[in-house]
């Protein structure tokens, strides 16, 4: 590795790629904030690009959009509630209240700098710890990823700790969503009720435009405001947030950022997972988790930095094995072989000065996004001190640009519609739809992993039962599961203890 290290430090400050970084970065905050537009469009759209280039300075820019676009996804999760990207939903859980609290350029700036941070935390792992984390990402089949899903799934438990009968039914809705198409283990055909547009489901994106970007618009207006928010920028946001965050924040950090990481690494897994995770696991270890929903600094911080670790981690597979942990990671993976290139452990031999570049060039990326999402930041909190009705207009057709956009189907302007007025409505008579969410991104992945384990009892003399429990990495996430589901209980037994106390004392 030393030997690569140096020319890799120099390639990344010759003018074009040190250009393409920033361009790449910018362009990606652009597209990971448009709804709709996800990292895996903005990278795809320049992979042909690329071909003009020489591979080096082609992958310093597709992973530059990459960093960015998953950035990005947090400035509309916390202007207007939409998440710009889906591992953003858990951002507009207390980003949004900070907006609606008049902090909008707090959040703003702990996006921005938990980002940093988790990408930091991902590219480290990265450049140091590659080999053995690939292969502890080959020990994932689909018994251990059933396990992770179910308990990202048991985070409604503790989001809805308030009411969680509510927040159950609104992430079994989600789940039953999820079900309409194709099967994924039989490849039967459920619930289209004879519509041909819908064999291929109910689209994720789409689905969260609907449910937190249309439902905010029918929200706004009928509140008769005239701006979304207020919003008072200050310029000693920026230090105090940085000075809260590590200070307060450092553990919070670097486990959210290490969570990811490992979440990043396991195919199919994500960032929407990684930050609901680890929003879960703030929550749970909090001294006071009743602040958080209610524009809470650490809800931000914890899953931005996870979201933006992922990177890292979805890195690992791709480039050691071959095998990509995201779907970006997989539209690299492809550029990479159109240049002729195989990853494999190989890779960092034969191409080490390429592999080493592009791993360096995700700490200078992760670093710059500092200063260049700091002046984005001035710009997009002014969007607040805009008229409501045109803020109103132009989420509306964004939603309908970004959903059209993604299949080229009227079906899923429809879905936006739909899934508005049921967020909409939902809200009014208490449903989560932070759950609902939850239901519609992991249902999927819990019933093709579940067809797995299914698939391998058949195949074996010890049954269901002993697929599922097997190996040390599930017990240990079964005991996750348990405790997770165990632990909103015993805290609303506590409050409700307290509670008593409190009004004996009074009496």
């Amino acid at each position: 590795m030393n030997e690569f290290i140096l020319p890799a430090i120099l390639n990344l400050f010759e003018p074009m790629n040190f250009f393409l970084m920033i361009a790449g970065l910018v362009g990606g905050i652009i597209v990971g904030a448009l709804p709709g537009l996800t990292a895996t469009m903005g990278v795809a759209l320049m992979v042909p690009i690329t071909f003009a280039m020489n591979p080096i300075s082609g992958l310093i820019m597709l992973g530059a959009i990459y960093v960015g676009a998953i950035y990005g996804g947090a400035n509309s999760a916390i202007l207007i509630c939409t998440p710009g990207t889906p591992s953003s939903v858990a951002t507009t859980f207390d980003g949004w209240p900070m907006c609606q609290n008049g902090k909008a350029d707090d959040a703003l700036h702990v996006s921005l700098i938990s980002s940093a941070f988790g990408g930091i935390i991902g590219t480290f792992f990265l450049l140091f710890f590659a080999a053995a984390l690939a292969r502890f990402a080959l020990r994932f089949g689909g018994p251990e990823n059933f396990w992770l899903c179910l308990f990202g799934l048991s985070t409604i438990a503790v989001m809805s700790v308030d009411n969680m009968g509510k927040g159950i039914i609104s992430g079994a809705i989600g789940i039953l969503v999820a079900t309409i198409g194709l099967d994924p283990n039989t490849g039967s055909i459920r619930f289209t009720f004879g519509t041909y547009s819908l064999i291929q489901g109910i689209s994720v994106i789409p689905c969260m435009i609907g449910l937190f970007s249309f439902s905010q618009v029918l929200y706004l207006i009928g509140s008769k405001r005239e701006y979304i928010a207020k919003c008072s920028t200050s310029s000693g946001s920026f230090m105090y947030v940085t000075k809260y965050l590590f200070t307060k924040c450092k553990v919070l950090l670097m486990r959210s950022s290490i969570i990811g990481t490992i979440v990043g690494m396991l195919p199919g897994a994500g960032g929407e997972i990684a930050s609901i995770i680890t929003y879960n696991e703030a929550k749970r270890w909090d001294k006071n988790p009743e602040r958080y929903g209610k524009g809470c600094i650490e809800g931000v911080a914890a899953s931005e930095s996870a979201n933006n670790a992922v990177i890292g981690g979805a890195l690992i597979p791709m480039l050691t094995l071959g095998i990509p942990g995201s779907a970006v990671a997989a539209v690299i993976l492809g550029a990479l072989m159109a240049h002729g290139i195989q990853p494999g452990f190989k890779i960092f031999t034969a191409s080490g000065e390429l592999a080493y570049t592009f791993i360096m060039s995700q700490f200078l990326v992760c670093l710059l996004m500092l200063p260049v999402g700091y002046i984005l930041c001035k710009f997009m909190a002014r969007l607040l001190n805009l008229q409501l009705t045109y803020i109103a207009l132009s989420i509306v057709v964004l939603s309908y640009i970004g959903a059209y956009a993604i299949a080229n189907s009227i079906i899923d302007v429809w879905i936006v519609v739909i899934f508005g007025f049921v967020g909409y409505f939902g809200g009014r008579i208490g449903m989560d739809t932070g759950a609902m969410a939850l239901g519609v991104i992991l249902g999927p992945m819990i019933e093709e992993n579940l067809g797995k384990c299914v698939d391998l009892a058949n195949a074996h003399n010890y049954g269901i039962y002993g697929v599922m429990t097997e190996g040390v990495i599930s017990k240990i996430l079964i005991f996750a599961l348990m405790l997770s589901i165990v632990t909103p209980l015993y805290v609303g037994i506590t409050r409700g203890r307290r509670n008593a106390k409190k009004g004996a004392r009074h009496a």
